[in-house]
């Protein structure tokens, strides 16, 4: 082994010697597995939390345009086409498709969702095109002509097993008339069933055409807005402003960010929070490794008074301790990023734990690991390392030579 200096040499010497003696060397395989640990969990922590993040986004696009356009106070959007044209020829603009939303009850055979579902009317081509609906319809869909027809509807998963319905079935689907307590209803037929991968859709969500959205909620030939796709998702919110400066009143540009913002907000700062208690083990375990080194100081009183006496400085006795905290913690720091990253990409390729529908935006356990998150792993706990073995480098500096050498 190649060192730079006598005293990273000498450091290394040190612990090497230690496998000799058994408490010497289990006070050293504490302090590297304490370190290892927090590292290794720090680094599982935020692979999972990135993983969330990524997974949700990745589930919430696939259903939600990056941009939402609308009017003011929900009125009927009557001169869509004319609009739907005039933004397509925006640089950014790479897909529009008009909806209609409308609030229902869908029912089968005695089987009710309780909770109400959210009708969505669509182009199907231009919302294909828009949200690739083709990639999220099962094998089994009776879809003619990649188009839903007037007395056809296509359920989430969750939603067709809530209701015990499969492709073919016919459902009820029960909507506000013109009075509250006099709802209208509409015989429709399941013609496919779309699996989002995300609970919250899959369980709520139910598309029709256009055409039959129009004639249930009343739109009288306009329509409840325009989804957009854009060139970048990460650029929506810039897009949406521009395209709220263009068009103006009565008109209101929503980026799938702003919609969003409170989960994703809730999960960077769970994220930020998750980052600081596991960084608080790492910590803690520097404890051991400063303990360790204390330890160390006393048990090699004699040679230090040898050192002294062969010429070291103060200083140079004192990095030798400090390097021997840095080898502690950089070895603890090494194995625990190694082990962290192998249990993270045993997590992602095995899919071991799975998560509760109802509960989670998601039901396995997604894992993702991102450099940054590495980087910024290993210098935190290089900084604590070195912030560890000061105070016992320190204090051997105070040692005075004869003082140790008469010690032994």
């Amino acid at each position: 082994m190649i060192f730079n200096s006598a005293e990273l040499f000498i450091a290394y010497r040190y612990i090497k010697a230690r496998k000799k003696g058994f408490f010497a060397f289990l006070t050293t395989v504490i302090a590297i597995g304490g370190t290892t640990l927090g590292v290794c969990a720090l680094v599982i922590t935020l692979a999972v939390m990135s993983g969330f993040q990524q997974d949700i986004r990745a589930k919430i696009l696939g259903v939600q345009p990056h941009i939402y356009l609308s009017r003011v106070a929900g009125d009927s959007f009557d001169n869509y086409k004319d609009i739907s044209g005039q933004i397509s020829n925006l640089s950014y603009v790479k897909a529009t498709a008009p909806y209609i939303f409308g609030q229902a009850i869908i029912k089968k055979q005695g089987y009710t969702q309780g909770t109400g579902a959210l009708i969505k009317g669509v182009d199907f081509k231009a919302e294909d095109n828009l949200m690739d609906l083709k990639s999220k319809i099962s094998k089994d869909s009776i879809i003619l002509d990649d188009e839903i027809s007037d007395s056809g509807i296509m359920l989430g998963n969750e939603l067709a097993n809530t209701i015990h319905a499969q492709v073919g079935d016919y459902v009820i689907v029960m909507f506000p008339g013109q009075t509250v307590s006099v709802p209208k209803m509409k015989k429709l037929k399941i013609e496919a069933i779309f699996h989002s991968g995300m609970y919250e859709y899959d369980n709520t969500l139910a598309y029709v055409d256009l055409k039959v959205a129009d004639d249930m909620f009343a739109y009288e030939g306009g329509v409840s807005g325009i989804a957009i796709k854009t060139a970048s998702f990460d650029n929506a919110v810039t897009y949406a402003k521009d395209l709220q400066s263009k068009l103006g009143y009565p008109y209101k540009a929503k980026s799938w960010i702003e919609m969003n913002k409170n989960l994703f907000s809730a999960l960077k700062l769970e994220k930020i929070m998750m980052f600081i208690i596991l960084a608080l083990i790492i910590i803690v375990a520097s404890f051991n490794i400063i303990s360790n080194i204390l330890l160390l100081s006393v048990e090699k009183a004699k040679e230090i008074g040898i050192l002294s006496a062969m010429g070291f400085s103060k200083l140079s006795i004192s990095k030798i301790f400090f390097y021997e905290g840095i080898i502690v913690g950089t070895a603890g720091t090494v194995l625990g990023l190694f082990l962290g990253i192998f249990i993270s990409y045993g997590l992602k390729t095995f899919e071991i734990f799975k998560l509760p529908k109802g509960i989670y935006y998601v039901d396995r356990l997604p894992v993702m690991i991102i450099p940054t998150d590495i980087c910024l792993i290993a210098i935190c706990a290089f900084c604590i390392t070195v912030i560890a073995g000061l105070y016992p480098a320190y204090q051997v500096s105070k040692l005075e030579p004869l003082e140790a050498i008469r010690y032994n």
